[in-house]
């Protein structure tokens, strides 16, 4: 009886002091709402230290009745100190930092903020900054991303390209604009982003399986265009670029304006630019076996302009804020004269080597406009995220008429469509997208959901891919799980549902059948074809000290396109004839990712692998049937699918060699096997070689009139690639050799931005692999100087 007595006695005093426990749940934020991240929290007399998370909490495990004073300190920030007295077994603490002003020339605030979300974001992640941008300037955005490994582009001309996420693009890689999956006809090779790279503030790439974060499409994985953040409060200035390139004899400006008071605010940016045609260091190229020659050295007739209207307003508070966005991209370029159409050998060449800045037929221009509008609300412990978008993606191209197959001789004057219209693509889309996110205990929670509508019309007097209607959905549950300072395991399920509808598409001339009879044949039936799948992730970050570690494996899925169910003619940049599967089957990835790195003072390493299954990877499979009623016997290429494996991964070292020397080196590799099909055995198209970069860079004593000299060199060696799929070409090894030197010179206390680039220094004579005109033995651009001028000014400032 003793006994019982004594463990009765136990229990009751654990009970007891179950009961006196007390979780104390703190948010540290800044005075306009934004979570602080990495803030030191010091809570006495426990002596306890803490941190904050991403979302700016922390927890404490204390007893009901204990008085606590806590100190929260982070750099850029004022301290701040509370005392408080734990009274319930759940206690709030919400903690508002005001930002520090200091009354000198130039603040500059560093923080582990891009370190930090590597640590904690579970997929590979590479996040590249302004700064970033305008040293490294290329012909668009994704070309300016394509220094990073694992990072390729199809490129078309000097100012059109497409990313290549780990060899995988066109509509498995997503690109989010502003929180808005960007929508054009990224289906095509000579299609390229309609993104204003001077506007973009931040850009995070994620390699891998996204598609729990941003639904279909993301196989490969994302990359996530960010505005520049909001203006300071009572600030009213901007900044004007220049730049110039000498290799298609480029000029162009960008005029950026903005101010705020105290929570509303204004931006705005005005783009304009101006090219020739570029050259190549060959004086004659093979179009299939046609010798064409190219006056001095100039693709003809691949000059463009692009302009560019960015606005952007809004109110931004301690708890809501709200921002609208309208952006208006135009461009126009023309396309390679003797890659284009059926007839490469009828083209007048004296016409278009007359002048290096006229744009001929054939040619494409493509308007693409978009309004945003981006709002959060802060809840208690909630954070409330809304997204909703409208876009319009307007493609013409332009070409001389001519007829092939039974298209009448001359062209019908009553017939409605221009006759120099080949073809024409109208894309509305609109989007919503709606985020929760919270914490419980250790969980990190969201819950989200994603709606899209798109309304897709073709005009023209050719035809390849139906018009369309499609809508797709989906909801997801992301927990991220903090089991220690170290230790964050990741899980994420997504269900989505998509819906295609393909309209009827029916020749508008009339073809002669075998028996003799003419019919306007159909080339596109109406379909209607319904998905749905359910995709998961799992993952997990490892970080001690100085050691680095996460993995990652998941589903992901795609829905066929239109391209892929309903094409049905010539592609007349392939001079091949695609037809599209009604059948097919919605594509599935098996991913698994990892990372494994070790940061010292002076250098860090990091390696990441992967590998990759498709049990039904959708693909365009030449054939040896031709075409006889649409062009000139050109080759049947049908839309199959097969298993496919891939392997590789990235390499990054870093050494700080001395105080003012660093190197640096970027390695890159990739396997591709199709395990069945007709190309067993074979790899997958665009699957770029193995390549690495070598940089060494200087950056001297800042000077009283010059501060953040660097002069970088990049040695770049790429491998031959003898691992094609036919109809490819290999493509022979090359190194090249680029050059980055910049500084900011200080004017009457307005920082000055140089930058000078040397592109292909030594005007070497290549072939890129994942270029679309490699196919017609095409080599890439010859040597190109750029000089970029960033010219800050301030109309306004008062400090508060």
């Amino acid at each position: 009886m003793k006994k019982f007595s004594i463990l009765g006695f136990i229990l009751l005093c654990q009970v007891f002091v179950f009961a006196q426990q007390s979780q104390l749940n703190g948010r540290v934020l800044t005075s306009n709402g934004t979570a602080v991240f990495g803030a030191t929290i010091n809570i006495s007399p426990a002596a306890k230290t803490l941190n904050s998370n991403t979302n700016g909490t922390f927890i404490y495990d204390g007893q009901i009745g204990e008085t606590l004073t806590i100190n929260i300190s982070k750099e850029g920030f004022l301290k701040e100190t509370r005392t408080l007295t734990l009274k319930n077994a759940q206690q709030i603490l919400t903690i508002k930092l005001a930002a520090s002003s200091y009354l000198l020339n130039e603040v500059l605030i560093k923080d582990n903020r891009i370190e930090n979300l590597q640590k904690e974001q579970s997929l590979n992640v590479e996040v590249v900054n302004a700064d970033f941008i305008q040293r490294n300037l290329g012909g668009s955005l994704m070309k300016t991303l394509e220094r990073l490994p694992g990072i390729k582009t199809i490129g078309i001309g000097s100012g059109q390209s497409k990313p290549l996420i780990r060899g995988l693009g066109f509509n498995r890689v997503v690109v989010v604009d502003k929180g808005v999956k960007h929508e054009g006809q990224q289906w095509g090779a000579d299609h390229g982003l309609e993104l204003d790279q001077f506007a973009a503030g931040e850009v995070e790439i994620l390699k891998g399986a996204a598609s729990f974060m941003y639904g279909s499409d993301a196989i490969a994985g994302a990359i996530n265009v960010k505005p520049t953040r909001a203006p300071a409060k009572h600030s009213l200035g901007g900044n004007v670029d220049l730049i110039g390139k000498t290799n298609n004899n480029l000029y162009g400006t960008s005029v950026n304006l903005f101010g705020r008071n105290d929570r509303y605010f204004f931006d705005s940016r005005f783009t304009y630019q101006n090219y020739g045609d570029y050259r190549v260091p060959t004086d004659r190229v093979s179009v299939y076996n046609f010798q064409v020659p190219l006056d001095k050295n100039y693709l003809r007739n691949t000059a463009g302009n692009e302009n560019g209207i960015h606005l952007s307003a809004g109110i931004l508070g301690e708890k809501f804020n709200s921002i609208f966005y309208l952006n208006n991209v135009f461009s126009e370029s023309g396309f390679f004269a003797n890659a284009h159409g059926l007839e490469p050998r009828n083209v007048d060449l004296a016409l278009h080597d007359r002048s290096n800045r006229d744009i001929l037929l054939p040619k494409q221009q493509v308007n693409h406009f978009k309004l945003i509008n981006r709002s959060d609300l802060q809840l208690n412990n909630h954070k409330v995220e809304i997204e909703l978008g409208y876009q319009r993606n307007f493609r013409q191209e332009f070409s001389q008429y001519v007829n092939h197959g039974y298209m009448p001789a001359i062209f019908p004057e009553n017939f409605g469509i221009p006759r120099d219209t080949e073809r024409e693509f109208d894309k509305n889309v609109y989007s919503v997208n709606l985020k929760d996110k919270f914490e419980l205990g250790k969980h990190q929670l969201s819950f989200g959901g994603n709606v899209e509508y798109q309304d897709n019309s073709i005009n023209g007097w050719t035809f390849l891919v139906p018009g369309f209607k499609q809508f797709t959905s989906g909801a997801f549950v992301y927990d991220q799980l903090q089991l220690n300072e170290k230790t964050i395991l990741h899980g994420a399920l997504r269900y989505d549902y998509g819906r295609i509808k393909l309209n009827k598409y029916t020749d508008w001339f009339a073809s002669t059948l075998n028996d003799g009879s003419t019919q306007n044949l159909v080339r596109a039936d109406d379909l209607t074809r319904n998905f749905n799948s359910f995709v998961w992730s799992v993952g997990i970050n490892y970080n001690p000290e100085k050691f680095i570690f996460k993995a990652n494996i998941g589903k992901s899925f795609r829905m066929p396109i239109a391209k892929e169910l309903g094409a049905n003619g010539v592609n007349y940049h392939y001079f091949s004839y695609e037809k599209g599967d009604p059948t097919l089957s919605p594509e599935k990835s098996y991913q698994a990712d990892a990372t494994i790195g070790w940061k010292e003072k002076n250098w860090s390493v990091k390696f990441s692998p992967f590998y990759n299954y498709f049990p039904n990877y959708i693909y365009l499979n030449p054939t040896a049937n031709y075409d006889y009623f649409y062009g000139a016997g050109n080759q049947v290429f049908e839309y199959a699918q097969s298993e496919v494996m891939r392997y590789g991964g990235e390499l990054q070292f870093n050494y700080q060699i001395s105080k003012f020397l660093s190197t640096e080196v970027l390695g890159e590799y990739l396997y591709a096997e199709q395990l069945s099909g007709s190309k067993k055995g074979f790899t997958l198209p665009f699957s770029p070689p193995p390549s690495v970069l070598f940089n060494l860079t200087y950056t001297p004593k800042d000077h009283q009139l010059l501060i953040d000299t660097y002069f970088s060199v990049d040695y770049r060696i790429t491998a031959t690639q003898n691992n094609i799929v036919p109809p490819e070409r290999k493509t022979d090894g090359f190194y090249i050799i680029n050059l980055q030197v910049g500084t900011k010179l200080h004017l009457y206390k307005q920082p000055l931005m140089i930058s000078l680039q040397a592109q292909n220094l030594l005007d070497t004579k290549y072939m890129n692999h994942t270029s679309f005109y490699r196919l017609i033995e095409l080599p890439e651009a010859g040597r190109n100087i750029i000089l970029s001028l960033k010219i800050p000014f301030n109309l306004s400032h008062t400090q508060n």
